[in-house]
C-alpha cells in the first residue's frame, strides 16, 4: 500500500504537467510496466480525480482542468512512509511530490517527517513507519531504546542499546546502535525489532563509527551461526578479490583480516581453506578444533602415502 501511494503522489506530479504523457513515458518514468499505469489511472479516478485519456498511437493521459482536485486519501502511517520514502529518492518528481505532501501534512506529522529525514539514511517501504518513527524519536533524543528483538535462527531476545542511525542498504532497513549489555557497536534488522514503551534515560552520545564500514562488518557475518576473525598473511586486496562477500581489512603491506561466516565449522573450514594463502585463527573454538582435526588427517594421509 505505501509503494503504491508513493507512486500515485509521484503521477499526480507529473500529471500536472501542462502536457499529455504516453503509457510508456509514464512507465519509463514511474520504472513500472504500463499496465500498472493503466491501474493507477482508475485509482486516481477512483478518488475523484479527473484523468483523461486519448486512445490511439498518438494518445496518451492528462489531468482535467475544472474543479478543484480532491485530496488523495492516506491514513498517519501510510502518510509517513510515503513521505520516507520520497525523501530518499533521487529525482525532481519524487521532490515536487514530497513538496506538495508535506504542505498538507498536518503539524504533528511534519514533525515526524522531519525527525525520519534527520536521522534515517536511504529509503524502502518494508519497515513499518510507527517503528521507524521510534526508533529515529529515540535517535534523535539521544534516549536508550528498549525492544524484543527475534534472531536470524527465530530465537527471541531482548536489546537495551543506544540508538544512532536508521540506515537502508540491500535492500533492507538496519539500526546501528551501542549494545549496552554487550558493551559494542552492533547492526540490527529494523523489521525484527519491536520498541518497548517507555524508553530508557538519555545518553551521552559516543563517537560514531564509520557507518558504512560497521555495516559491511555486520552484514558479513550477521546471517551465519558460527563467525571467524581471521589473519591472511596476504595483501588485503589480494584475498578481497577471491573472497568480495566478507568483510576484508588491510593491516599491513602483506596481511589483512578477514571476517567470515557460515552455517557449520566445517563449511568455514573449506571457505578457508579455498583462499590459496597462509592464515592465523583465534576462533571460534569450534572452527579450531576442526581444523586441528583436519590437519591431523591430512597428515595421516600424507603418512599413509610415503609408506605405502
Amino acid at each position: 500500500m505505501v509503494e503504491t501511494s508513493a507512486r500515485l503522489l509521484r503521477l499526480l506530479s507529473l500529471l500536472q504537467a501542462t502536457r499529455d504523457w504516453t503509457g510508456r513515458e509514464l512507465s519509463e518514468r514511474l520504472g513500472v510496466t504500463t499496465r500498472t499505469v493503466r491501474n493507477d489511472v482508475e485509482r486516481l479516478r477512483s478518488l475523484g480525480y479527473p484523468v483523461h485519456a486519448t486512445p490511439g498511437v498518438a494518445g496518451g493521459y492528462r489531468l482535467g482542468a475544472g474543479a478543484k482536485l480532491p485530496p488523495l486519501l492516506l491514513d498517519d502511517e501510510e502518510a509517513v512512509a510515503v513521505a520516507l520514502s520520497l525523501s530518499g529518492q533521487d529525482s525532481e518528481t519524487a521532490r515536487r511530490a514530497l513538496g506538495k505532501l508535506e504542505q498538507v501534512l498536518p503539524s504533528r506529522l511534519r514533525h515526524r517527517v522531519s525527525v525520519l529525514q534527520e536521522v534515517a539514511l536511504g529509503t524502502a517501504a518494508e519497515l513499518d513507519p510507527e517503528v521507524a518513527v521510534q526508533i529515529v524519536t529515540a535517535c534523535r533524543a539521544r534516549e536508550r531504546l528498549r525492544f524484543d528483538y527475534v534472531k536470524f535462527d527465530g530465537e527471541a531476545d531482548r536489546r537495551e542499546v543506544e540508538p544512532y542511525r536508521l540506515v537502508h542498504t540491500r535492500g533492507r532497513w538496519y539500526l546501528v546502535a551501542w549494545d549496552v549489555g554487550r558493551q559494542d557497536w552492533r547492526t540490527f534488522r529494523a523489521d525484527r525489532v519491536r520498541p518497548r514503551v517507555p524508553t530508557g534515560p538519555r545518553f551521552a552520545p559516543r563517537e560514531l563509527p564509520d557507518v558504512q564500514a560497521h555495516l559491511e562488518k555486520g552484514l558479513a557475518t550477521a546471517a551465519w551461526r558460527f563467525r571467524a576473525t581471521v589473519t591472511v598473511h596476504a595483501p588485503a586486496e589480494l584475498v578481497a578479490a577471491k573472497v568480495p562477500a566478507a568483510l576484508v581489512e588491510a593491516t599491513g603491506k602483506a596481511e589483512c583480516r578477514l571476517t567470515a561466516g557460515a552455517d557449520t565449522p566445517e563449511a568455514l573450514a573449506v571457505y578457508l581453506g579455498m583462499l590459496g594463502c597462509s592464515f592465523t585463527v583465534d576462533g571460534p573454538p569450534e572452527l579450531v578444533r576442526h581444523l586441528g582435526m583436519t590437519a591431523d588427517r591430512f597428515r595421516a594421509a600424507i603418512d599413509t602415502a610415503e609408506h605405502g
